[in-house]
């Protein structure tokens, strides 16, 4: 199999089938990364669409500065800051305000508990959003979140503390 480093080579070089191997490597982590946060899966294949469309337009500028995964880690990261920014007018409706309908649908409850945290996850600022998504969503390690951020390990511990504190207080409040 070939590393990422060769299949971008050759897509630099005008070879279009290497991309599409990116792709099928890289898809469906990217799909799982959105659905994590988004919880609706035809959100998370646009936006995974949206982002492999980039890559696709500007992958031939990449300098090979960072590993290929950080390259789109940190585009994942931006597309979900962008959709959670776009998606912000959710948090205003809270579940009380819903019409009750006199259902009693119990299998529901811990999709709306997941969607009222990613709610509340997309009101913190955007260094806390972006290291608590990747420790939620991707359960990746401080070093890791470090790397691909640029901020320093501590940095990263300190912005998920931070989101953490402000995510139990907004939570309990409601």
């Amino acid at each position: 199999m070939q590393k990422d480093y060769d299949l971008i080579k050759q897509y630099q070089d005008g070879n279009s089938a290497a991309f599409d191997q990116l792709v099928k490597r890289h898809l469906s982590n990217s799909i799982g990364f959105f659905f994590n946060i988004t919880r609706d899966k035809m959100a998370s294949e646009d936006l995974a669409q949206d982002v492999f469309y980039k890559l696709f337009k500007h992958l031939k500028n990449f300098r090979f500065e960072s590993a290929f995964t950080t390259y789109l880690y940190r585009i994942n990261i931006n597309a979900a800051n962008s959709w959670l920014t776009r998606n912000k007018w959710k948090n205003f409706l809270h579940l009380d305000q819903t019409q009750d309908r006199g259902e009693q649908d119990t299998s529901l409850e811990k999709e709306w508990v997941k969607k009222e945290l990613w709610d509340a996850i997309s009101r913190l600022p955007k260094k806390q959003r972006t290291v608590v998504m990747m420790r939620i969503a991707q359960e990746l390690p401080y070093k890791d979140i470090s790397k691909i951020t640029g901020m320093s390990v501590g940095t990263a511990k300190v912005n998920y503390h931070h989101a953490l504190t402000s995510l139990k207080e907004w939570l309990s409040d409601e």
